[in-house]
C-alpha cells in the first residue's frame, strides 16, 4: 500500500506488551517501524522479562519508548501503555504477532471515510507452529453490531484493532484481575454500544501453537462466564442483548460445570450451577 498524505493525520500510539519473548519481539517492533504512516509512537511495555528481551529492546535506541514494570500480566502492561500514550488512536500488537506495512494507514483511512466509527480491526493471517492455516468459520471477522456474536468467543484480535483512546478511558481499559480473556471482557463492554469497523485486507500475522500462548490455556470459559455475568449486571445491555447474554451464560455454565463434575471438582461445579439459579430474570422487549 502506498503511503498516504500524513500532513493532517492524527497521532497513533502503538502498544506492545512483552514478557520473555526475546526471539520474537524484534520482528514485532520492526513491523511497526516499517509502517507507511506517520505520526505514530511505539510504546513497548516490558512486563518483568527475565530473558534477553530488555537487551533486544535496548538495541532499538530512541525509535521506541520502553516502559518496564514488575511482572503483573498483560492487562497491567497494556494499561500502563495506555496511560503513557499521547495519541488520539491506540493500536495494540501482541509480541508474538507482526504487522504488514499498510496496517496503520489502512485503518486511519477507514476512520477518515467513516467519521462516526470509534473502533475497527483488520483481517488477519493465521500461522500455527510455523505453517499458515485457515481460521475456522466461527472465527470469521465481522463488522457492525457484533456484541451477540462476540458472546461465544473473542472476535476481535488485539493485534488487529485500532480504537480511540477516549473509548478505552470510558471503559477503564483491561481488567487487571483477569489472567486471561481480558480482551474478551473489554470487547463485550465496548461492542454492546459501539459498532466495529472491518478492514477486509489481512494486515496482521497472528501466530499460535506455542506453549506460552495465553489463549491456549485450559478452562478459559470460567473467565468468559465472569465477563458475561458482569456485563449482565452492569445495566448497559438492552433487552435483546441481555437475553442473548443470559442464554450464553447458561450454556457456558452448564458445559463448564459438567466438565468440573467429570474431573471431580464438585465444589467448583456447584458454584457454576448456583450462578445459573441466582442470576436476574430475563426481561424481553
Amino acid at each position: 500500500m502506498a503511503s498516504i498524505d500524513c500532513s493532517h493525520n492524527p497521532m497513533v500510539s502503538v502498544i506492545i506488551p512483552v514478557f520473555n519473548r526475546q526471539c520474537w519481539i524484534a520482528q514485532a517492533v520492526d513491523s511497526v517501524l516499517a509502517q507507511d504512516y506517520s505520526p505514530f509512537e511505539l510504546i513497548v511495555v516490558d512486563d518483568g522479562s527475565t530473558d534477553k528481551t530488555a537487551r533486544v529492546l535496548s538495541s532499538c535506541g530512541d525509535k521506541i519508548r520502553v516502559l518496564r514494570q514488575e511482572n503483573a500480566g498483560v492487562s497491567a502492561a497494556r494499561n500502563l501503555g495506555i496511560r503513557a500514550a499521547r495519541g488520539k488512536w491506540i493500536a495494540f500488537l501482541d509480541s508474538d504477532d507482526y504487522w504488514l506495512s499498510g496496517k496503520l494507514a489502512a485503518q486511519i483511512t477507514y476512520f477518515r471515510n467513516n467519521p462516526g466509527m470509534r473502533i475497527c480491526q483488520t483481517e488477519e493471517i493465521w500461522v500455527r507452529n510455523g505453517k499458515r492455516v485457515n481460521p475456522g468459520r466461527r472465527h470469521a471477522k465481522k463488522g457492525g453490531g457484533i456484541f451477540k456474536d462476540s458472546l461465544a468467543l473473542c472476535l476481535i484480535s488485539p493485534s488487529a484493532v485500532m480504537l480511540q483512546k477516549s473509548l478505552l478511558d470510558e471503559h477503564g481499559g483491561f481488567n487487571e484481575n483477569m489472567p486471561a480473556c481480558e480482551d474478551y471482557d473489554l470487547w463485550l463492554k465496548i461492542t454492546c454500544s459501539q459498532p466495529v469497523g472491518l478492514v477486509s485486507a489481512p494486515l496482521i500475522v497472528k501466530r499460535g501453537g506455542h506453549a506460552d500462548q495465553l489463549s491456549a490455556q485450559a478452562g478459559l470459559d470460567r473467565f468468559r462466564i465472569e465477563s458475561i455475568a458482569a456485563i449482565m449486571a452492569s445495566g448497559r445491555l438492552n433487552n435483546s442483548q441481555y437475553r442473548a447474554a443470559a442464554e450464553m451464560l447458561e450454556k457456558k455454565c452448564r458445559i463448564y460445570a459438567h466438565g468440573c463434575e467429570k474431573r471431580g471438582k464438585l465444589q467448583e461445579a456447584a458454584f457454576y450451577r448456583a450462578l445459573l439459579k441466582n442470576r436476574p430474570a430475563i426481561t424481553i422487549s
